[in-house]
């Protein structure tokens, strides 16, 4: 054959496989599935066998990552800078399909065509692009609202906490069986000089198993204790009161006060924090219930109620009316009442009245503590996977307004798979008794409380040590507390209970 033969062949120009329209669609659409694919049907063998090999290899690894390396993927989620690169990737995978797609479709096409055709093949392809787009574009989104949520909520290297553990990046469970945190609910609406912290809960978590007790603090407890070695001790070493008001009540020395009053004057005495108030409670409660308290966690109640709207809402068994609304020192009555009833659906305004409502209900403080934790149990059964996923948007963004914390970013992916754990183990309440330990808040028995916890905590049932200072109120004499009560037993429907 002739030179010049053989360079002409050489020279002819690559052509493509062009299909019937409908054929050409079809292909080129189902292609995005596994791209490359619709190349070889094109006749692109050695384009199409490079992007198709490429394309098998990353759902090999993302495979293998989902099935194999799920603990990674959780802690990927909550890296800041493992985040943003998850957002520039899904950009440029939803623009590779779209070229993918349009490029394919160009070799597919028939050469003659009607321009009615030609207009249909256009708007399919275009819709399909417009839908790879619009999913890139939702999917970038709710990556943006989880890096905002983590960066704006979560400690990260230069935020300041005085309480905060040194715990093992590596391993942070070995040494430490149980976690401790410390929840605040922080209300500081109209009306209210600062912040108030009408919420005052601990939750120990078994790190191996997930069970988890809650401990509810009564908002009126006086003399709060502080660490025999801290500052904070030598200036208030019989607690945090005034021993020359003669007034037996001094609201400005309650617990749900101290957040707000005692880091202005004795501020400097914590060290280097963020959130002095929270530090502050950390220490106090923490030594009122003989437990380490590693990190709190501050609920902003306008947030709670944006939270559980995002969730869709919680499941509730409501056993008496509950007040919406209301002020029993001012006399002003509810709006209205949540009726008693199994299985009551609740809005956000509505659950954060369930939480809070205390007008005229008997045992006010109790009650509302009780409705407290039934509330974070019906959070826990709502926050589903796929009902997380399908509101993340609106969850993170209620997050931001919601959460305050000193838990850092390191540990965030450690703690969703002990979350995970909690979700489907048991949730109890560990109660204090109040008619020994606090028949009023003014002179709590501390050490009785401390035994009890240490008590329910190891699994047996606590024996009642003398209180060191005699409390001011008459206890009555009652059968020994709950102590291992299963929320799941004490929010149930019992209206006669």
């Amino acid at each position: 054959m002739a030179p010049s033969a053989t360079r002409a062949r050489r020279a002819k120009p690559r052509t493509s496989r062009h299909h019937r329209q409908g054929g050409a669609l079809l292909i080129a659409v189902l292609g995005v599935l596994i791209p490359g694919t619709a190349y070889l049907a094109a006749g692109r063998k050695r384009l199409g066998a490079v992007v198709t090999t490429l394309s098998v290899l990353l759902y090999g690894a993302a495979a293998y990552v989902v099935l194999v390396r799920r603990d990674d993927v959780i802690e990927w989620a909550l890296d800041p800078g493992v985040l943003l690169g998850m957002i520039v990737g899904l950009g440029t995978a939803g623009l590779f399909l779209v070229v993918v797609l349009v490029t394919s479709y160009k070799m597919l096409r028939p050469l003659q065509s009607g321009i009615g055709a030609r207009l249909a093949g256009a708007l399919v392809v275009g819709l399909v692009c417009f839908s790879i787009a619009s999913g890139s574009a939702l999917g970038a989104q709710n990556l943006v609202a989880q890096r905002s949520l983590v960066t704006k909520v979560f400690a990260g290297e230069k935020s300041k906490s005085a309480t905060a553990p040194k715990i093992d990046r590596k391993d942070p469970w070995a040494k430490l069986p149980r976690i401790n945190l410390l929840l605040l609910g922080a209300d500081d609406g109209e009306g209210r000089d600062g912040t108030r912290t009408d919420t005052v809960m601990v939750a120990s978590i078994d790190t191996h198993s997930g069970e988890t007790s809650l401990i509810s603090l009564t908002r009126n407890f006086m003399r709060m204790p502080f660490p025999k070695d801290h500052p904070l001790h030598k200036v208030f070493p019989t607690g945090y009161w005034d021993p020359d008001d003669p007034h037996p009540e001094q609201p400005n020395f309650y617990l749900d006060a101290m957040y707000r009053t005692l880091p202005p004057k004795y501020g400097d005495l914590l060290g280097e924090t963020d959130n002095p108030g929270a530090d502050a409670l950390k220490l106090s409660v923490g030594e009122a219930l003989g437990l380490k308290l590693h990190y709190y966690v501050q609920i902003n109640l306008a947030g709670f109620e944006q939270m559980v709207t995002a969730l869709g809402g919680i499941t509730v068994n409501i056993n008496y009316p509950v007040p919406v609304g209301g002020d029993d020192d001012k006399h002003i009555p509810p709006g209205r009442w949540l009726q008693p009833g199994p299985d009551r659906k609740l809005g956000g305004f509505d659950a954060l009245w369930f939480a809070r409502g205390r007008y005229k209900v008997p045992g006010a403080d109790l009650a509302r503590q009780a409705r407290q934790r039934c509330t974070i149990k019906a959070i826990v059964e709502r926050a589903t996977p796929q009902n997380v996923l399908t509101h993340y948007k609106e969850i993170a963004a209620a997050g931001e307004q919601l959460i305050r914390t000193d838990i850092p970013q390191t540990l965030l992916g450690d703690l969703a798979g002990l979350g995970a754990k909690v979700k489907t183990a048991k949730i109890r309440n560990i109660d204090l008794d109040k008619k020994k330990n606090f028949p009023n808040g003014r002179n709590p028995n501390y050490a009785g409380m401390r035994a009890i916890v240490k008590k329910a905590l190891a699994g047996t049932p606590a024996a009642q040590p003398k209180p060191t200072t005699k409390p001011t109120g008459k206890p009555t004499t009652t059968k020994p507390p709950a102590t291992n009560g299963d929320l799941s037993d004490s929010c149930a429907y019992d209206p006669t209970g």
